[in-house]
């Protein structure tokens, strides 16, 4: 290499290092996981709701907490994993059925962080939650496309939407997000329906590809579109629904994409909790 190539060369890796310690990226994090570390996620039976937990090197997680008709059954499988604290609890968007249990999860448990999309219109049940936190001393981190969350080695959380500040419909402020450990990964999309779905995939399309995909919106046709699964490209599908729910979820639309690009899937109203495990390298379903 001459010395002209050499210089434009360390300049460019100025540049990347530069960038990536803008945008809070950690360039030494690879896919590599620590021996013996484990990757566990629950997708809890909350009813007609949404609620996971992730256990991920020494982090407790939480992403939704589901209704508060069903708390109960949210802190009774809580309580069977041992947690003593969550270092981080996420709240997808507004609506009652993914956060009216939060406000009993801050109840019986320290947060250490709370993330949430910034929202300009709410609710009661948003408000409540809001004070919550407010009442464990946090201020709320907003959620927004280009976020990078570090989980420790091998173990990170890529945000792609919400890429907007206002929306018409709550759903749509439901962050898209990527759950990486090691070589696997985990898609979590909230209630997001067919337009967040849009702007994941026109930012970020080649990015989507994950192993796991929790169905947006309990399997409603207003989510999961053609274009968005296929970008996905998911072995393992979920579904958080309740058994004979009023809306009819998951919606026909939903079940025959499911069958065209023929995802394994797992529905809280038919298995109850769902668990798996990963090392990082393969997945198991208990």
């Amino acid at each position: 290499m001459d010395k002209k190539k050499k210089i434009i060369s360390s300049i460019i890796g100025i540049i990347v290092v530069l960038l990536a310690g803008y945008f809070g990226i950690d360039l030494t994090q690879g896919s590599k996981v620590p021996k013996d570390s484990q990757l566990m996620i629950s997708y809890m039976d909350v009813g007609q709701g949404d609620a996971a937990y992730i256990k991920v090197n020494g982090n407790d997680i939480l992403i939704d907490a589901g209704p508060r008709s069903n708390s109960k059954e949210l802190l009774e499988q809580l309580k069977a994993k041992n947690i003593d604290d969550f270092e981080l609890v996420i709240a997808t968007h507004p609506h009652e059925d993914h956060i009216g249990g939060m406000v009993d999860v801050f109840k019986e448990y320290e947060v250490k962080a709370f993330y949430s999309p910034k929202i300009t219109h709410t609710t009661k049940t948003y408000e409540n939650l809001v004070k919550s936190v407010k009442d464990e001393g946090l201020k709320t981190k907003e959620l927004k496309s280009g976020m990078v969350i570090d989980l420790g080695e091998g173990a990170k959380f890529e945000v792609f939407t919400p890429q907007k500040s206002e929306y018409e419909e709550l759903n749509d402020y439901s962050p898209i997000m990527k759950l990486s450990f090691g070589d696997t990964s985990y898609l979590f999309t909230g209630d997001a329906e067919k337009l967040a779905e849009e702007e994941a995939l026109s930012k970020y399309k080649t990015s989507l590809d994950s192993d796991v995909i929790k169905f947006g919106h309990h399997g409603s046709s207003s989510s999961s579109s053609n274009a968005f699964i296929e970008a996905v490209s998911p072995k393992y599908g979920i579904i958080s629904c309740a058994k004979d729910n009023k809306y009819g979820h998951p919606h026909r639309e939903t079940l025959d994409i499911i069958k065209k690009y023929n995802i394994k899937t797992f529905r809280t109203d038919t298995d109850g909790e769902i668990i798996l495990t990963s090392d990082g390298k393969s997945i198991t379903f208990n």
